[in-house]
């Protein structure tokens, strides 16, 4: 009786065992329950939060948005005024940001790779001097570097009046740099146009080329042409207009300059600081990208009778990309991040305009939480580009 009563439970508890067992099974499990306590956890901290509010007599909700915002922004990508509302007053924050970000993004890869490159020439004096600047920079905070180049345009250039002069039509004074631009004409509509068709134009025959190549053999000049293409449409669309060649050159009128275009002392001090620090480090991404790729590589190509610059163009590069841009994609991350430290040296990016919108309105977990979605925003979509650059440059295996 003892041995059928243990043959009937055998099935049962084999079921569970294995049940357990599985590794799925338990990985789902594990991953529910903490879901649970998450959501468990949230609502707590939610349910705590609104109950602190209504207890204080603290209004909640983003309605506030659309009341006027009452204050003045030193600069702006848009027509803004104090009558505007607190939409719009962010909005010329994210504008800001943006700015900050893409400038100092594109500036920040060529420095950082012409040091990098720079790093591993033979020239020992260019060498050296490109790792001391790695060096220096990478020890210096950003936060200081900020002040530094902050102070420098306000207490070490002079006023207006003796402004400096580097360039014909440019000028350098405490009250930024101020130069020529060429005066707005409806034509330039359609050259902006022309150039965008040059670079899908140079992006098509650089495709075709390298079909040509491996069906041939045979190199075609695409650097040469397409900078033809991407330079001579817009030429030939502003000579069918009629060559307008009037320039907007700044004059000093009273205390200031007026005409040209003017970069704020805030906005030139944030862009070097951010620039000048993330280069160090993405030189030294670029650096330990190319020493990946063996020697073999380059004296094969050099065995075959290629160039320097079709070696570096056509082995290195391509092939140092897939180690240098994963981690050149978490550098962009930070400059977009550290951009909001410029709130420390007056420049109205989104932090700034969003902490002056909490202290008006009051309403501080929500003007947090527009922080932390816009930068997350940012953040997701610089990740989603670049995971889409470095799966295109990936190996692909036939």
């Amino acid at each position: 009786m003892q041995k059928g009563a243990s043959s009937n439970a055998t099935p049962d508890t084999e079921q569970g065992i294995s049940f357990f067992n599985d590794r799925k099974i338990r990985a789902v499990a594990y991953q529910i329950a903490a879901l649970f306590m998450v959501g468990l956890l949230g609502y707590y901290l939610f349910s705590n939060t609104v109950a602190n509010l209504q207890r204080q007599a603290i209004a909640t909700g983003f309605g506030f948005l659309n009341k006027q915002a009452s204050f003045e922004i030193g600069e702006s990508l848009i027509h803004y005024s104090a009558a505007d509302t607190y939409v719009r007053a962010l909005l010329v924050g994210v504008l800001n940001t943006l700015k900050v970000a893409f400038v100092g993004i594109v500036l920040t890869v060529v420095l950082g790779t012409f040091l990098g490159i720079a790093r591993l020439s033979t020239n020992w004096l260019v060498a050296k001097l490109a790792a001391v600047y790695i060096e220096v920079m990478q020890d210096i905070p950003i936060l200081l570097q900020l002040f530094f180049w902050y102070s420098f345009f306000y207490d070490i250039l002079p006023a207006p009046r003796e402004a400096i002069e580097p360039f014909a039509g440019v000028f350098m004074s405490n009250r930024g740099l101020v130069f020529a631009v060429p005066q707005w004409h409806p034509v330039y509509t359609y050259i902006a146009a022309a150039g965008l068709a040059g670079c899908i134009g140079a992006y098509v025959l650089r495709k075709w080329a390298r079909k040509r190549q491996e069906r041939t053999g045979q190199i075609f000049p695409v650097f040469i042409f397409s900078l033809g293409i991407i330079i001579g449409l817009p030429f030939v669309t502003w000579l069918s207009a009629g060559a307008p060649h009037k320039m907007s050159v700044p004059q000093l009128v009273g205390f200031n300059f007026q005409g040209g275009l003017n970069m704020s002392p805030e906005f030139g001090a944030l862009l070097l600081g951010l620039v000048l620090y993330t280069a160090a480090f993405v030189a030294e991404i670029v650096r330990a990208g190319i020493q990946a790729i063996s020697k073999g590589q380059t004296e094969a190509a050099m065995a075959i009778g290629l160039k320097r610059g079709q070696i570096l163009n056509l082995v290195i590069l391509p092939q140092a990309l897939r180690v240098i841009i994963p981690p050149l994609t978490s550098q962009m991350l930070n400059l977009t991040k550290n951009s909001s430290l410029a709130v420390a040296i007056g420049f109205p990016d989104f932090v700034s305009v969003a902490s002056t919108t909490i202290n008006q309105t009051g309403q501080a977990i929500e003007g947090i939480s527009l922080i932390m979605l816009v930068y997350l925003c940012f953040s997701l979509l610089t990740s989603l580009f670049m995971n889409w650059y470095n799966k295109k440059m990936a190996l692909i295996e036939r």
